[in-house]
């Protein structure tokens, strides 16, 4: 049935909570691609499975991910009204037994993350928890609220907010949640110009990387000349270890719809683009199902909500280039041409998608706007620090105990999302740099660790905000290493059309790997400096602008070790194969035969409960010796 007002939205709202809050026991499965890649898919079945055999009157339902990938799968269990229990590093058998356990009325809450308390009814009135609550509260009381989790303790949910908590595929459930009421609102008693003031005084700032006021980019849209505009959705994530925007489209792909629907009424569009790389097929089913379900009720298309404003929106599949991701190379692969950067001017709001004024906004910015247009502008603007408001979403990586998805007030420090969230580092090893901006970020050492995380203060340590990406190292990382890789996958991804870009990079990454292998020289280090310099200068376009920055940082916080890799021939980490050799330690090996049985080039040797010893000449320096060794016997100089 097609929604035409506030009635049918008020219906859809009913079915919705009628879905999210049944009045039996729920289980949700999270089914995202982190939850699939740890085993979701048979957890689910297992629970369906065991049901089925127990004859147990209760619903199966699946939904995105709720951020805290490292204890992944996760199953959440509606028990009673108001309260949902969450239960981490589920496995089949696991889920056969959670499902026999609950139906018992045993919380087990050994396997349990955390519950959710919602104080109220679903219409938001307060509401004392019924007596059914009450049992399950006390039954759970060993149960941390999430609230008290380290992971979830500082966290602002905002553009994340329905995600691992809604079936993506059921439009009622996010209706149920606010969805679509808004958009409502704004097509019946909002002009133009009010929405688009809206989000100038929210101070939303592009969260593509560049950070430009969101508001003002829709306020030149919308004055440039011309009958025919477009809005696209830049879900072109390639930075490595971020998804940040892949876990949107997938666990909550109707806020990201709702948003571009408001963006194009307020610019006056009546097309719309989402271009998503051909890499999230996941991402890309639900958005299909999503833009079809809304197509169907009414919300997307022609004479959305009876307003008489129309607006459709298709998906356009990347094949994965990262220099796609730039908005003009973006346009360029949309009309079929090869994804290469343009001079600017003319921008993309004057001359953008086939020479039409065109508004280009990512993932996570239109997340956003729903909710801001919902609260107000003014309520956003409260949120963040001075020049950077609201909420970043991050995907936080690397050598830290609590890997996932956090979304934290702008302005935290790196150390809170580091340690607070992040739990710290991994088996008690010491911090050494986080790299924030994806492959063109910048490395940030422990000593700016206090650093507020905003566009202003992350550019002044020589890093970037960038999409979200945060990688997380120890002391066992080389920064001269961490420098050439990313160099690596820029080269890899430059689209060759402008000089410095081009060659810049391949010269920065000859002079890199030749110090990694031992063959630095003097000079080599100012070398880089300068060609940094000139590439960020003079390159056409962001790729090539940024890409000296994991160079440029390390060098600036690191240099000790570029001193050590060329003047010394040392690789303080013990990273670079060239530059280091194992030997085994005769007072500390006990001769268990661990290491024997692991090195594939046959390179160690020695009785059984005697000193072993290690043929240089054999070895192949894979560092699987010292991994397996319990008493530190292999030593790496």
């Amino acid at each position: 049935m097609k929604i035409r007002t506030m009635n049918d939205l008020y219906a859809a709202r009913q079915a919705g909570i009628a879905s999210l809050y049944p009045a039996k026991t729920k289980f949700t499965v999270s089914t995202a691609t982190c939850g699939l890649a740890t085993g979701a898919r048979p957890v689910l079945d297992a629970v369906k499975e065991e049901a089925r055999a127990l004859g147990a009157d209760l619903i199966v339902s699946q939904a995105g991910c709720i951020g805290f990938c490292e204890v992944e799968p996760v199953v959440l269990v509606y028990c009673a009204p108001g309260l949902t229990l969450v239960y981490k590093e589920m496995n089949a058998e696991k889920a056969r037994e959670l499902v026999r356990e609950i139906m018992k009325g045993n919380a087990k809450s050994e396997w349990a993350l955390c519950k959710i308390l919602v104080n109220g009814t679903t219409d938001g009135k307060p509401a004392g928890p019924s007596r059914e609550t009450a049992r399950w509260l006390e039954l759970a009381s060993g149960i941390p609220a999430i609230e008290d989790v380290g992971f979830y303790r500082k966290q602002m949910k905002i553009a994340l907010r329905n995600c691992g908590f809604i079936d993506p595929n059921n439009i009622e459930e996010y209706i149920a949640r606010g969805g679509y009421t808004t958009l409502h609102k704004v097509l019946s008693q909002m002009p133009p110009e009010r929405v688009i003031g809206e989000i100038k005084e929210s101070g939303l700032r592009g969260r593509g990387g560049a950070g430009f006021p969101t508001g003002m980019k829709w306020e030149f849209c919308r004055k440039a000349p011309g009958d025919e505009k477009f809005i696209i959705c830049n879900a072109d994530e390639g930075d490595p270890g971020a998804y940040m925007d892949r876990s949107i489209l997938e666990g909550d792909p109707h806020s990201v719809l709702e948003g571009m629907i408001m963006g194009a009424f307020a610019i006056g569009a009546s097309q719309g683009i989402i271009y998503v790389r051909n890499e999230y097929p996941l991402a890309i089913e639900n958005l299909t199902t999503a833009i079809r379900t809304a197509e169907a009720r009414g919300l997307l298309g022609r004479d959305i909500l009876g307003s008489g404003f129309s607006f459709a929106i298709k998906l356009s599949r990347g094949a994965g280039a990262f220099v796609c991701g730039e908005e003009t190379s973006l346009m360029a692969s949309v009309e079929g041409r090869t994804g290469e950067p343009r001079q600017r001017p003319p921008f993309p709001a004057q001359k953008g998608l086939w020479s039409k004024p065109t508004n280009i906004n990512n993932v996570e910015t239109w997340a956003n706007v729903p909710e801001i247009l919902a609260r107000g502008g003014k309520w956003y603007a409260g949120i963040g620090s001075e020049k950077s408001k609201g909420t970043k979403v991050f995907s936080v990586v690397g050598k830290v105990k609590n890997t996932g998805l956090v979304e934290v007030p702008m302005g935290i420090s790196l150390r809170e999302i580091v340690f607070d969230i992040g739990g710290g580092i991994l088996d008690g090893r010491k911090f050494k740099a986080v790299q924030t901006g994806g492959p063109s970020g910048g490395c940030i050492p422990e000593r700016l660790l206090d650093v507020p995380v905003d566009y202003e203060k992350l550019t002044e340590t020589g890093a970037i905000m960038g999409s979200g990406g945060m990688i997380v190292m120890d002391d066992r990382t080389c920064m001269v290493d961490v420098a050439r890789y990313f160099l690596d996958f820029l080269k890899e991804e430059s689209c060759g059309k402008c000089v410095p870009c081009r060659e810049g990079i391949h010269r920065m990454l000859e002079l890199l790997e030749n110090i990694c292998q031992g063959k630095g020289a003097e000079g080599d280090i100012e070398l880089l400096e300068d060609i940094g310099a000139a590439v960020k200068d003079f390159s056409l376009c962001a790729l090539g602008g940024t890409s000296p920055n994991p160079v440029l940082t390390t060098i600036k916080y690191f240099r000790n070790e570029y001193e050590a890799h060329i003047k010394d021939h040392k690789c303080p980490a013990g990273v670079c194969r060239a530059l280091i050799s194992y030997s085994i330690s005769k007072e500390k090996c006990t001769g268990c035969g661990a290491c024997v049985k692991v090195c594939p080039a046959e390179a160690i040797s020695g009785e059984k409960k005697k000193p072993h010893a290690l043929s240089p000449a054999k070895c192949i320096k894979c560092g699987a010796c010292e991994e397996t060794c319990k008493f530190g016997a292999v030593l790496v100089t």
